[in-house]
């Protein structure tokens, strides 16, 4: 699988209790997702995760079979949780996906300032990171799919 067709759905933070347990960190817009996704780990298989329980709004506890004491899933924390991009749910009109987005020209005025290598978001709202090493705010950016451009104030 190549890392396009991968999507960033969530990251392990902490061992939760003593039996194996572990904190997950989530990216989707509802963390009960979790229990249909297949997830994809370089450390694990996507049978061994399994959703137990929501913590709060963006963390949710997880179980990874073979992996049965805090310590164990010690050596897990900071592991990347990848999806399918197959797996997403289908969109509606004029929807889309960040990830779809990437290599996009991002336009400002009149000027091209460079193209869409990816999104961050530091808790302010999503930032896009274009290929020269600028960041622009994705706040009321307008959006076209059809001319693959996406308008910045």
């Amino acid at each position: 699988m190549n890392i396009e067709d991968k999507i960033l759905v969530g990251k392990i933070v902490a061992p939760q209790g003593i039996r194996g347990e572990c904190r997950v960190q989530t990216f989707s817009s509802k963390p009960t997702d979790f229990q249909k996704f297949h997830i994809i780990s370089a450390k694990f298989n996507s049978e061994q995760f399994h959703f137990v329980r929501v913590l709060k709004q963006n963390v949710i506890i997880a179980k990874i079979d073979g992996f049965d004491d805090r310590n164990a899933i010690e050596s897990l924390r900071g592991t990347e949780l990848f999806i399918s991009h197959e797996d997403l749910p289908n969109l509606k009109e004029n929807e889309y996906y960040q990830s779809d987005l990437i290599g996009f020209e991002v336009i400002r005025g009149d000027k091209k300032i460079g193209i869409v290598d990816g999104f961050q978001n530091f808790g302010a709202g999503d930032i896009i990171e274009l290929d020269n090493g600028e960041m622009v705010s994705f706040k009321n950016a307008d959006v076209d799919i059809k001319n693959k451009t996406i308008v910045v104030l």
